[in-house]
């Protein structure tokens, strides 16, 4: 590894990014060929179904990817799928001499074939440039395509008295509009939205991300409703866009509620319940995994973050803090689960970051689990 690696490698993971929000379930990815210090061809992964980084990059080189060096921030495929051919066989065919790559891929599939087939095939090969930022770059595909499950973040904003809305249940608009435009790109990058069907009762969201956010993706909207209460009339239903909605009931759903949501094409999962008659947060996960979800944005309210928080469900927290005192004993706080009976046993935050937002302060981490 050299300083002309990582210079080039951190290149790669610009040029990645750009494939964010649409790529999933497959992973963002970008590479470079350079020769004699000059970058000869460049490309990156768009969506599902369209040519690899590699690919792109090779084609954008032509003539001139001979003997150069291809910076990839993950592994090379050596696997045909329906849609793309392998990658690894392209990079041999045009004799580049050196591949310099981010992470192994964890896709079982690949996972270090790539490596193997490059190296047969006389070519050098680095693995390891960046690694942190590359992970942290791809870790929902690396969550999904390792576990089947969805990588979870929880969203929330409060008072700076720990209140996310008042006794009464209004929570317009706690936090700043530069932080809600911050929550619509979160929305709009991420798969799926969820919220329970009391947020959806007394709000009546969207949940649809705006505010100069990718607005022509638009994530699936997935609702916690196990009795199957939700409003017909409520916006997350509304058909006049195309988009996605899901409510996960149990068995004590209303059935007449069930077939009417169905009737205006809403998708029904009918979830196990956990030790509180509810959809059991585990059971969902696993359904909404198989069906290629690979990122879910939880945006409440108290009594759903609080049951993901309970099931060790959530991979990553962004909390909202806002100049504003709420007060009041039935407000309502961010989590209502049984809690810690000492400080050792709460649960803590890594690899933290801390952004403002005009008088707002954003706390983004990792739970310890």
């Amino acid at each position: 590894m050299s300083n002309e690696d990582i210079k080039f490698m951190k290149l790669v993971l610009a040029l990645a990014k750009k494939g964010e929000g649409y790529t999933s379930p497959n992973p963002m990815v970008g590479a470079l060929i350079v020769k004699n210090g000059q970058i000869v061809g460049r490309g990156y992964h768009a969506h599902p179904g369209a040519p690899h980084a590699e690919v792109c990059a090779i084609k954008d080189a032509g003539e001139k990817a001979r003997h150069g060096t291809l910076y990839v921030n993950l592994e090379p495929c050596a696997h045909t799928n329906k849609k793309t051919p392998p990658c690894a066989p392209a990079i041999i065919k045009n004799k580049l001499s050196r591949v310099v790559i981010g992470i192994k891929d964890p896709n079982p599939l690949v996972n270090g074939r790539g490596m193997r087939a490059l190296k047969k095939a006389g070519i050098q090969v680095v693995c390891g440039v960046m690694e942190k930022q590359a992970r942290e770059l791809n870790k929902v595909y690396i969550k999904h395509i390792t576990t089947k499950l969805p990588f979870v973040t929880v969203k929330y904003a409060m008072s700076i008295d720990g209140k996310i809305a008042t006794g009464t249940g209004d929570s317009k608009w706690i936090s700043n509009d530069k932080s809600r435009r911050f929550v619509h790109k979160l929305r709009s990058i991420s798969d799926a939205v969820l919220v329970g069907v009391n947020t959806v009762i007394k709000d009546n969201p969207r949940l649809t991300p705006r505010q100069g956010s990718i607005t022509d993706k638009i994530p699936i909207r997935i609702i916690l409703d196990s009795g199957a209460r939700i409003p017909m009339k409520s916006r997350v239903l509304d058909r006049s866009r195309p988009v996605p909605t899901i409510v996960a009931v149990t068995k004590k759903a209303s059935k007449s509620n069930v077939e009417k949501l169905k009737r205006i094409g809403t998708e029904i999962i009918c979830c196990k319940t956990d030790k509180n008659k509810m959809v059991n947060i585990q059971d969902l996960l696993v359904r909404l995994g198989k069906k290629g979800i690979a990122s879910i944005l939880v945006e409440g309210g108290s009594r759903v973050i609080s049951s993901f928080i309970e099931e060790r469900a959530v991979d990553k927290i962004y909390a909202f803090i806002c100049p504003k005192i709420i007060g009041g004993k039935t407000a309502l706080v961010p989590f209502w689960n049984k809690g810690v009976s000492k400080i050792k046993g709460a649960v803590s935050l890594k690899d933290i970051k801390v952004r403002r937002f005009k008088d707002d302060i954003m706390i983004e981490g990792y739970p310890n689990w």
